[in-house]
């Protein structure tokens, strides 16, 4: 694991949340989840904050997720089909989401054959669209001062995509215990 150096030269080591965990047999997995926990507290605050700039106050992180999940290419989408998606497992989450964002008008609902389906409406595209706008003038420029190539992105995307099979696979045998 690569120890962090101070200002005055000194190792600190490692960055972690949880020291404990951090001295097994793969030391540097503690600083992955502890850049994991940053980054997913952060992304949530920025899709809050982002989506009450775009004139959609008190939505939360999840209800923002499936008002963007809805809107995906346009066509309606079944509650399965959302929490599958989204990787949620709980679907009383999703169906909160679901009834707020009708509440809003920002998603509507309609009963084919014994299916409910979800569509966006049209104050819920524009408003997506807002988001999309705020996200190209606030979040990009300061992203691409990094200097991550695209196919850099893909891949670190790539592992986070890998990592979380590993954790729900872990997540399964946990449950069998």
């Amino acid at each position: 694991m690569a120890a962090t150096t101070s200002e005055a030269g000194q190792s600190i080591g490692p960055i972690v949340s949880s020291s404990h965990l951090a001295d097994g047999a793969v030391p540097a997995l503690s600083e992955v989840e502890f850049g994991m926990i940053l980054s997913g507290h952060a992304f949530e605050r920025w899709m809050v904050r982002c989506m009450t700039a775009a004139g959609e106050p008190g939505l939360t992180a999840t209800e923002i997720l499936v008002l963007h999940a809805v809107t995906h290419r346009g066509k309606p989408k079944r509650l399965a089909d959302i929490c599958l998606v989204l990787g949620i497992e709980d679907t009383h989450l999703v169906t909160y989401a679901i009834k707020k964002l009708e509440a809003k008008a920002l998603v509507m609902r309609e009963k084919t054959g014994k299916e409910r389906l979800v569509q966006v409406s049209p104050s819920g595209k524009r408003a997506c669209q807002r988001y999309r706008d705020l996200r190209e003038k606030i979040l990009i420029e300061g992203i691409a001062e990094l200097g991550l190539s695209a196919e850099r992105m893909s891949d670190i995307a790539h592992l986070l995509r890998l990592l979380s099979g590993h954790y729900d696979q872990a997540a399964r045998t946990a449950a069998s215990l």
